[in-house]
């Protein structure tokens, strides 16, 4: 599934007349670089939920053969991160599946994250995993961090006023069993992933390679040098 319903807020001006995934990067739109890492990861079918200016999402993607792109609307009312996914769980079936914000970019290592993500995953021991960024390392990302890692991959939330050395990098295996007891309506995705760290299910891949953090117009600028960087 890939989260693209949201009013990107930070990104204006450029998100004044057009919805933040469609925001190009290096000629190639978000959601695009997106779609890409899906494809190359072997997806063959993927859900994209739609809410502002939707509809030019739903245009843009209609010609996309891989991976399928099959749309979850919520042009009518904004469910959140979490009521997002509810909504399109009948799309998505009863296995894990990658979940993915739009606005995500990073540049591989030596082996692709999404490949890395999938080896890793253990549903004997998580529900969750998160590929996870250093801060350090990131572009555009001055933020105090989302968790700490443990030597087993589990991890730790951050608390108030702490300084943790890693950040969600917006790409995820997610189990829908931890959608059961969920919410009717809007929520976060938080919730969940709150929910399994309680249980000891929550768990991390630290990424390889370098994240970027797209949240603002001056970002683009940032993530365009550096993935042109990349592949000169």
């Amino acid at each position: 599934m890939v989260l693209a319903a949201g009013l990107g807020v930070r990104m204006r001006p450029l998100t004044d007349h057009m919805p933040k995934p469609l925001v190009e990067v290096a000629g190639k739109t978000l959601l695009d670089h997106v779609l890409d890492r899906l494809k190359q990861a072997g997806v063959t079918k993927a859900v994209v939920n739609v809410h502002y200016r939707g509809q030019q999402i739903i245009d843009h993607v209609a010609s996309r053969a891989q991976p399928q792109v099959i749309i979850s609307d919520e042009r009518s009312k904004a469910l959140g991160t979490g009521g997002g996914v509810v909504k399109a769980l009948p799309l998505l079936g009863n296995e894990p599946f990658f979940h993915m914000n739009a606005d995500t970019m990073w540049i591989d290592g030596v082996q692709p994250n999404l490949d890395r993500l999938a080896a890793a995953f253990d549903p004997t021991r998580m529900d969750i995993l998160l590929l996870m960024a250093p801060t350090a390392s990131s572009i555009g990302y001055d933020g105090a961090g989302d968790y700490m890692m443990m030597t087993d991959g589990s991890l730790r939330k951050r608390k108030e006023h702490q300084v943790v050395p890693f950040v969600y990098a917006g790409a995820a295996i997610l189990s829908p069993a931890i959608f059961e007891n969920a919410p009717a309506g809007e929520f976060s995705l938080i919730k969940q992933f709150d929910a399994a760290a309680e249980q000891d299910r929550l768990f991390g891949l630290r990424l390889e390679g370098m994240w970027m953090h797209v949240g603002t117009p001056d970002a683009v600028h940032a993530a365009e040098e550096a993935f042109l960087a990349s592949v000169a």
